[in-house]
């Protein structure tokens, strides 16, 4: 998976939007305002995502592309690499665990509108 089908992936998703809020490197993709993913556009091989603390150690542990996040919350993200070991179904696997995530953290009335498309 390269920079350009992660973010035609991330941006599928329902009411997501993408920016570069820490400057032009770095695009954030988030989810009723709240960020589940960011990757370096220059060094686009790497990104990071929200993830359950049980199973980021577990994830760790079973994967070395992935690695506590970087620059981030070592207990609720990790850095996954894209250098070809994992497959794009376990890099989808959790890009989706980190938008439910997300998305389950979100006011029920904004998860109803996004659901409903009204977002």
């Amino acid at each position: 998976m390269n920079i350009e089908e992660l973010r035609d992936y991330c941006l599928q998703k329902p009411a997501v939007t993408e920016g570069l809020p820490f400057g032009e490197d770095t695009l954030v993709f988030k989810v009723g305002d709240k960020l589940f993913l960011l990757t370096g556009i220059q060094a686009g091989n790497r990104f990071n995502v929200k993830c359950d603390p049980e199973l980021a150690i577990e994830l760790r542990e079973q994967y070395t592309e992935v690695q506590p996040g970087y620059h981030m919350n070592k207990k609720l993200w990790n850095t996954v690499y894209m250098d070809g070991s994992l497959t794009t179904k376990q890099l989808h696997q959790m890009i989706d665990h980190s938008y439910d995530l997300v998305f389950k953290g979100l006011p029920k009335k904004l998860q109803e509108e996004i659901i409903s498309g009204n977002q």
